[in-house]
């Protein structure tokens, strides 16, 4: 039984890392192979009631990510859709290269925390390239929003899915999390910046459409407002978390219900046409469940190879052949880079308890910062990265030879910092 499982995860992960060459949706694979994993597990199980138990029991920890996630992504739809973006457009008014990558760095950084990376690189991107000009600049600058956006979410429980799944999973706290991470997520965007600052002169050529004026369907006033409301309802979920002691996801939908409610009102005198792109269940039907579906997929796999002992197993090993706690995470966070850190995250998860490494303990933060920044190394490494790549159609080469190099000085610089802090001020 161990080896049929994993053969089949095996192979349904190699189909998910050669997507782009099979032209085989990863959701689809990822679906198949979690329905195949438990299948089997039950095929070769004595107790078949032992085995529907812990797939029920897993599927609630699941579904506590899922119902999570598709309240931010509808939260930023809605945001979206009511052009509260386009505030933070008419920030960037900067022309000077060195001193445009700065402020796109930190705008990023700070962005994601709340948004999430992969929703922080949507906006970013599309706002380069209504102020960007020359491609070769552009893509420069969206080289950093990536590694900007993977090292900003590393410090929030809501900024990457990884450190979220964390967060719900009860391995880390938000308080915590924030705390430690902080500063070297922080040093991870820094010294990228310094290193590239370096090889940048002159200005960038803005396009034309920085200076006409934009016909905002809605007032300045109502775009603050949703825009400001958002953000509050994301901020303030691990603040609910914490005094309610209820999973994250209760609080994301009571900001969700909050948030339909205020639309609702704020649109009530306007006829059904003119408002059916601004409401919540048109912000319903733009949200990425291919995603969720995929989250799904992967971790009912995952969690397939923890109920089966196989991921036990697997940690036994890694210990004794490494041994070394923190070339084992930093060996993750460079692993990320090439496959998936979704399921990466999901499997230490399951291969090492809370009770051996206790909640915020080194393994679970340093586990956070390294998946969360260790995708940006590669373009493919990450959900950024992806979605950067498709939207400005960005070869792979071109990120290895121009980008890469900053993203593993910033993971390299980023990890020292953590383990330094750590030395001396926490153990």
């Amino acid at each position: 039984m161990i080896a049929l499982l994993l053969f089949i995860f095996i192979i349904g992960y190699a189909a998910i890392a050669f997507e782009d060459y099979l032209k085989i949706n990863k959701t689809a694979v990822a679906l198949i192979t979690g329905v195949l994993c438990w299948t089997t597990y039950m095929l070769f199980s004595a107790n078949k009631l032992d085995v529907n138990e812990s797939l029920l029991m897993h599927l609630g920890d699941i579904s506590s990510i899922l119902f999570f996630l598709l309240g931010a992504m509808t939260i930023v739809e809605l945001v979206d859709a009511h052009d509260g973006f386009e505030i933070i457009k008419e920030l960037i008014t900067q022309v000077n290269k060195r001193k445009l990558v700065w402020m796109i760095g930190f705008i990023g950084f700070f962005l994601s925390a709340v948004l999430d990376n992969l929703t922080t690189t949507i906006v970013m991107v599309s706002l380069l390239r209504k102020l960007i000009r020359h491609k070769e600049d552009r893509l420069l600058l969206v080289g950093i929003v990536i590694i900007a956006a993977n090292a900003g979410g590393a410090w929030s429980p809501i900024g990457d899915v990884t450190t979220t799944m964390l967060w719900i999973g009860g391995q880390i706290t938000a308080g915590n999390i924030m705390l430690k991470l902080f500063i070297p997520s922080l040093v991870c965007l820094i010294i990228p910046l310094i290193a590239v600052s370096f090889q940048l002169k002159g200005n960038v050529e803005r396009t034309d459409a920085e200076v006409n004026a934009s016909s905002y369907l809605l007032p300045k006033s109502k775009q603050k407002i949703i825009l400001l409301l958002g953000i509050l309802i994301l901020v303030l979920v691990p603040v609910f978390k914490t005094y309610t002691h209820l999973p994250p996801f209760m609080g994301m939908l009571l900001g969700l219900g909050l948030l339909w409610l205020v639309t609702e009102f704020m649109h009530r005198s306007i006829s059904h046409d003119e408002k059916d792109h601004l409401t919540l269940v048109s912000a319903l039907h733009k949200i990425d469940i291919a995603s969720v579906l995929f989250f799904l997929g992967i971790l009912l796999a995952i969690a397939a190879l923890e109920t089966s002992g196989i991921l036990s197993a697997m940690a036994f090993w890694l210990s004794e052949t490494i041994g070394n706690l923190t070339t084992i995470v930093m060996s993750i966070g460079l692993l990320s880079a090439v496959i998936d850190n979704v399921p990466l995250v999901a499997a230490s998860q399951g291969m090492y308890s809370l009770g051996q490494y206790p909640v915020d303990s080194f393994l679970w933060e340093f586990l956070a910062f390294c998946a969360g920044t260790g995708g940006s190394i590669l373009i493919i490494g990450s959900a950024a990265g992806v979605a950067a790549m498709g939207m400005e159609k960005i070869d792979f080469f071109w990120y290895v030879k121009k980008i890469s190099w900053l993203a593993l000085l910033g993971y390299l610089a980023g990890s020292l910092v953590y383990v330094l802090i750590e030395y001396y001020f926490y153990l």
